[in-house]
């Protein structure tokens, strides 16, 4: 196993491992064990079915099964692709294209996400990555001190997609729809990583409803902050995607967003979700 560092605030490289070798414990805790101190770790060319990339992931943790949009022989794969076959959508085309953590506007969110790119162009649909670590040593420290405590409320309302069962709907109406298909979900607002014990900021914009306890104009200049903070160009990682790329990272501290695919382009990446067993 070989490695290398991909920035100096988030990521490392892995190269010269098989899907074989990530079958012994030693190879795959050595790539956990760099997950925990980088936060994100790219494995270069490993080849993985479908159903070995599900077994893999269980042997990390237990993998979430997908109630829809899951993959036709296994439901914990959720296909992300833009392919169009027989004139239905092979997956989902546009999934993570904003600054998130994954799933922080649930009430438990997984532990980790496991991605496997099965068909990629290296030119383009690259995915960027910011560490919620860096993020939050780069607050002024006036902000650090008045978020300190905080909860903040978590929503998925920002991203919601108008649909057909939204239509004829009033203002009111759909507003009190979005409340109910979308309520805020409470989180500390810095957290400690379980493992290297760095404090980390828990929100992004686009899944931050508000912090509890600051007025109107602060959660806007906050939200604002944020905003440029993750968006650094000095202080982001841009992914550009290889075939058979591994990238699994801890939900938590890793901040992501996927970028716009070049019109004519394809793209097929397989993701597990995965929770960490208990104890």
């Amino acid at each position: 196993m070989r490695t290398r560092e991909l920035s100096s605030f988030i990521g490392t490289e892995v190269t010269g491992v098989t899907s074989r070798d990530l079958t012994g414990r030693r190879a795959l805790d050595e790539v956990l064990d760099l997950v925990h101190r980088s936060e994100l770790v790219v494995v270069r060319d490993v080849e993985l079915t479908p159903a070995q990339q599900v077994l893999l992931a269980a042997r990390i943790g237990r993998p979430v099964p997908l109630r829809r949009q899951s993959h036709p022989d296994h439901r914990e794969i959720m296909v992300l692709s833009n392919e169009i076959r027989d004139g239905k959508p092979v997956g989902v085309a546009r999934a993570g294209n904003f600054w998130h953590q994954d799933s922080s506007c649930t009430p438990a969110p997984e532990t980790y996400t496991l991605l496997h790119g099965v068909d990629v162009p290296s030119t383009t649909g690259h995915t960027l990555f910011a560490s919620a670590v860096d993020v939050y040593d780069r607050l002024p420290s006036e902000w650090k001190d008045k978020v300190a405590g905080r909860t903040a409320l978590h929503t998925a309302a920002k991203r919601l997609r108008i649909g057909p069962e939204h239509l004829g709907l009033s203002i009111a109406e759909l507003r009190q729809r979005v409340s109910d298909d979308y309520p805020r979900v409470p989180h500390d607002l810095v957290r400690h990583d379980p493992y290297t014990g760095h404090r980390f900021l828990y929100g992004a914009p686009e899944f931050l409803d508000s912090v509890v306890g600051f007025s109107d104009r602060e959660n806007e200049e906050f939200l604002a902050l944020i905003d440029g903070l993750i968006q650094d160009p000095d202080h982001v990682y841009t992914h550009r995607w290889r075939p058979r790329d591994l990238v699994l990272w801890k939900t938590a501290t890793t901040y992501h967003s996927a970028t716009e695919l070049a019109p004519g382009t394809w793209r097929r990446v397989h993701r597990v979700s995965i929770r960490a067993e208990a104890g």
